[in-house]
């Protein structure tokens, strides 16, 4: 067994979100345990809105963390952990503890609910932590693929033979 312990960072992305997919599936395959682990960047008075309070902002972060559990399958060994401070070296000094054989999370995770952090969280946790990192990239774009041949169906009209192709 490679991996029995697998630490995931999650802040709420669809880059987050694509690196618990994939760990929910290593964690099958490697009958290990998850631990979702959501940092609460420090927040200043002048960051937050008179309308939104420090505590509304940490609430915010447990309903990240909350739901990403909800996204773990019930075969799923799983827990959970929100602390407060510098994500990246939260995330590194969790790591550190030697519990963990890889931790997983996403590129350009940037969290939506406290605007983009200074630098990069997960390039910071992969050149700090001494634990493997698996960084999961959410695509940009799907390139768009050329209709797939298929035969016609009675009664459908034939597509043109010239090589330009509608667009939509």
């Amino acid at each position: 067994m490679l991996y029995r312990e697998i630490l995931v960072a999650v802040d709420g992305s669809r880059e987050s979100q694509r690196a618990l997919d994939h760990a929910v599936e290593l964690a099958r395959d490697e009958h290990a345990r998850l631990t979702l682990v959501t940092v609460v960047a420090p927040v200043t008075l002048s960051q937050v809105s008179a309308l939104t309070s420090v505590a509304c902002v940490r609430d915010a972060y447990a309903k990240v963390l909350h739901n990403a559990r909800d996204a773990v399958p019930d075969d799923v060994g799983v827990t959970t952990m929100l602390l407060e401070g510098n994500p990246a070296r939260e995330i590194v000094r969790l790591a550190r503890t030697g519990r963990y054989d890889l931790v997983v999370m996403g590129t350009h995770g940037r969290s939506r609910l406290a605007g983009a952090l200074l630098g990069s969280v997960s390039r910071e946790v992969l050149h700090c932590a001494q634990t493997p990192v698996l960084l999961m990239p959410c695509p940009k774009h799907v390139p768009r693929t050329a209709p797939s041949a298929r035969p016609l169906q009675p009664g459908t009209p034939a597509a043109p033979k010239t090589g330009a192709s509608a667009r939509r």
